[in-house]
């Protein structure tokens, strides 16, 4: 689970049970406990009455601070003290009671408990969906302590779980999980915990055993949506899906809001009629359900049936004109459809009409999201210029993003083979952001590309820090890949796949050692690594297309290599590199026409990829349209020449001029005009 989950987490926090404390015993006053416990909620109830009164919030804080000296043995005094901290917004005067209380104390579990809550408050903030790593390693500290003067007392140990879990500390969340069950051994948020520990941990069959117990206890709608949620977590949304379901079997109160999410969960698991049909209910229930018909918009796209897209779009619109993410689905229609330069239009014209003197932080993000879309299409469609122009807009309009947006920079002159200018940007960004994650990696991948791959090493091995080391070992590993050090590369890939916990991550680091191993010539290892890709995801386009251009290009199985490929289409029918490999497997077939078809739609998408100049020359000389075939090799040269020195092949290069100088004899044999003079 991402750690922006912790929302979900912590929204919860103020409805903690009561956990009965076998602390050493203390002297326990209940009559006193109780009269203050009665005041103190009196003046708590008049303080939100009263917009937080002072006087009355001041009242209520000693009341239950005297109920808390007559029974410290009951951790509801400490919950609902915490919890007028933070109605009240007084979370430093919390912090330092309960500091000050622990100097007189640090066996003092009520003021631990008390601040434990405060800090858990300050972790998360749902509007910007961020974590305090301080906050979150407090929060953890002071439950440990908790957890060891009650070892009995099962919330603290469940909320300790949780917050392990969103440290990515799967181990210690287990443990603290499995602590729980010891003590309540069907406490369901435990089962549902630890299901999702095992999750991350690759290990479903225990997670969906332990979920399967958790609903079968006690199949009540809450249960289930429970269930489903934690099934979404785990990406089965199949699952999620028919738990969904049988949660309306059981008609709840909020059977419209059930039904959406079921809906979402039946597309992302891409069983796309079954979730028009609930969308189709939906709006038969309510006819100015937008989002509903922007759902139904969005799985037509993915149908690529774009005649009904754009319909449930134009209904999803007048029903609610203003909303910017259905405005913004139109420029995915016309994007699926291939007609990139509408898209980036209507973005642009999008951008145009919201356009604002100032924005609110909600506005802002929404805005940057648009404008990093638009530098990535512009990016796509080879329009270097506005791209890079379109990042520093967004810099500009949130300056706390300006290292993101250097690398970004970076990142698109490399790809327009313009490295003078990468070099320039990188030289700045790094003198403006040195110690930024991003702009570091970036600037070390451009010193790769111009083949100084041990100094960018060298950088990047500095970011070992013990938190992000697998995202560091991945980076390493793509910069041995470019100085074709390929021992190096699989130790980096190695070390990598050690710190990877879910499939996601597993999957990532078997592609790129499949891509090694390919280059390395080793195709039986490249292959095996893809099937392991292909075995807990089956629909990976890249994988399915890396692995039908390896076939098509050692010249075997070539009706499978057109399956691979084809499914990859499937996925992403504007692919340049997928539309390469399709009509590389029909110049194999001899199929030609559509191979040249195929190819020709890849240079559209592609226009400065030597090697699929290359592959369209092939196609041309084979129907006798040599000259053609000259024009496709001359491009193909110009742009290896073009090309950063370690992207550089000598040896495909070889190959081009080759066949450039046979076309060139044969056309003059032909008696056709010498391409040279032209």
């Amino acid at each position: 689970m991402h750690k922006k989950a912790l929302i979900i987490l912590i929204g919860g926090v103020a409805a903690w049970g009561q956990v009965r404390s076998d602390a050493a015993e203390k002297k326990v006053d209940r009559a006193s406990a109780y009269y203050h416990y009665t005041l103190a909620h009196m003046y708590a109830e008049l303080a939100g009455a009263y917009g937080n009164r002072g006087d009355y919030v001041t009242k209520a804080i000693e009341n239950y601070k005297a109920a808390i000296k007559a029974d410290p043995q009951t951790p509801l005094l400490s919950e609902e003290l915490s919890e007028l901290y933070i109605q009240a917004g007084r979370l430093r005067e919390a912090q330092n009671d309960a500091e000050e209380a622990l100097k007189q104390n640090p066996n003092d579990i009520n003021a631990r408990r008390l601040l434990a809550r405060i800090f858990t408050r300050q972790i998360g903030d749902s509007q910007q969906n961020r974590i305090d790593e301080g906050m979150l390693r407090k929060s953890i500290e002071q439950y440990q302590k908790i957890t060891e003067l009650d070892a009995n007392d099962a919330d603290s140990w469940l909320m300790l779980g949780r917050l392990q879990k969103v440290a990515q500390n799967s181990v210690e969340a287990e443990k603290a999980y499995k602590k729980v069950l010891d003590i309540e051994p069907e406490n369901e948020d435990a089962l549902t915990g630890l299901a999702l520990v095992y999750s991350d941990l690759g290990d479903n069959k225990a997670a969906s055993a332990l979920l399967k117990k958790v609903a079968d206890k006690n199949p009540t709608p809450r249960s289930l949506q429970a269930l489903a949620a934690a099934y979404e977590q785990m990406r089965d949304f199949g699952l999620a899906a028919e738990t969904l379901r049988r949660a309306l079997e059981l008609n709840p109160p909020n059977a419209a809001d059930l039904k959406r999410g079921m809906a979402q969960d039946l597309m992302l698991d891409e069983q796309y009629p079954a979730a028009l049909k609930v969308y189709q209910d939906l709006v038969d229930e309510e006819p100015s359900d937008s989002q509903s018909y922007l759902r139904m918009s969005q799985i037509y796209r993915q149908m690529h049936d774009f005649a009904k897209a754009r319909e449930a779009s134009d209904k999803a619109r007048n029903a609610e004109p203003g909303n910017l993410e259905i405005r913004y689905n139109e420029v995915s229609i016309l994007e699926a459809e291939g007609k990139t330069a509408e898209a980036i239009q209507l973005l642009k014209d999008i951008l145009a009409s919201t356009a604002k003197r100032s924005y609110n932080q909600s506005e802002k993000a929404s805005r940057v999201a648009l404008l990093e879309r638009l530098a990535s299409m512009y990016r796509e469609a080879d329009q270097t210029e506005p791209a890079v122009e379109t990042f520093r807009q967004m810099a500009e309009l949130d300056p706390d993003l300006g290292a993101r947006a250097s690398a970004d920079i970076i990142e698109t002159y490399q790809l327009g083979k313009e490295f003078a200018k990468a070099e320039q940007e990188a030289d700045a960004a790094i003198k403006k952001f040195p110690s930024d994650r991003n702009v570091r990696i970036s600037r070390a991948r451009l010193l790769a590309d111009l083949g100084k791959g041990d100094a960018a090493a060298a950088d990047v091995k500095k970011l070992l820090d013990g938190k992000n080391d697998r995202e560091t070992y991945l980076s390493m590993a793509q910069i041995y890949d470019k100085a074709k050090r390929f021992d190096e590369m699989a130790k980096m890939l190695d070390s990598a796949e050690k710190l990877s916990q879910s499939k996601e991550e597993k999957e990532g680091v078997w592609f790129m050692r499949g891509a090694m191993f390919e280059k390395m010539k080793n195709l039986d290892a490249a292959e095996a690594e893809f099937r392991k890709v292909l075995a807990i995801n089956p629909g990976s386009a890249a994988t399915l297309n890396y692995l039908g251009y390896m076939l098509a290009d050692r010249n075997t199985r070539l009706q499978e290599a057109l399956q691979f490929i084809t499914k990859a289409l499937e996925k992403d029918p504007n692919n340049g590199a997928y539309l390469d490999s399709l009509g590389w497997v029909f110049y194999r077939l001899g199929r030609l026409p559509e191979a040249e078809e195929n190819l020709r739609r890849a240079l559209e998408r592609t226009p400065r990829d030597p090697t699929v100049h290359d592959h369209l020359g092939d196609v041309l000389l084979r129907q006798s349209k040599v000259k053609e075939a000259i024009a496709q090799w001359q491009a193909s040269l110009k742009e290896w020449d073009a090309s950063s020195p370690a992207d550089l092949e000598p040896a495909e290069v070889a190959k081009v001029k080759a066949k450039l100088e046979g076309a060139k004899v044969r056309l003059a044999k032909e008696g056709g005009p010498n391409p040279n003079k032209q």
